[in-house]
């Protein structure tokens, strides 16, 4: 069961897992340079950390985090990129401020809105072989104009039978 963090600690144990992935081991410093924060701010969140059994750390040793530490950073990594791939390539935001924003969500976002996310992504995506769906394409033109473009798709008629 995952241990409820704060917004900030979860941005520690994602930059952690990022520096790990990275250099293969992560240090206070590169923490510290990582977040631009203080060492003695990062030294008081793997203190708390570290409570919660989310990462080893000795003093003035390397930083790891535990299998229940990844677990949480990898979700948070995953909402943090299905987030922003939403934010880009569905709305359009530019990648400066969908990181961001992505950021932001990442943390408050609820499990049944991400879960639901993920399947309007996976809607989105499927079965276009390459190809943006042309809604998507009306979306992003009328974002670009403030016009709609005239729906290109026939009616259907159903007759009851």
């Amino acid at each position: 069961m995952e241990k409820k963090l704060s917004s900030t600690m979860e941005d520690y144990l994602e930059a952690i897992a990022a520096i790990q992935k990275q250099n293969g081991i992560a240090r206070v410093r590169d923490i510290s340079h990582l977040l631009g924060v203080k060492s003695s701010s990062v030294n008081a969140a793997l203190r708390t950390l570290s409570n919660k059994c989310l990462v080893v750390h000795e003093k003035y040793g390397y930083v790891n985090l535990t299998p229940a530490g990844k677990k949480i950073a990898r979700n948070i990594q995953g909402r943090h990129d299905l987030l922003l791939k939403f934010l880009t390539e569905i709305l359009n935001i530019n990648d400066d401020e969908a990181l961001q924003d992505a950021c932001k969500m990442e943390h408050a976002i609820s499990s049944k809105t991400f879960d639901r996310l993920t399947k309007f992504i996976q809607f989105v995506e499927t079965g276009l072989n390459g190809e943006r769906p042309q809604w998507l394409k009306s979306f992003r033109h009328y974002l670009k104009t403030g016009k709609k473009l005239n729906c290109k798709m026939r009616q259907v008629n159903f007759k009851k039978k």
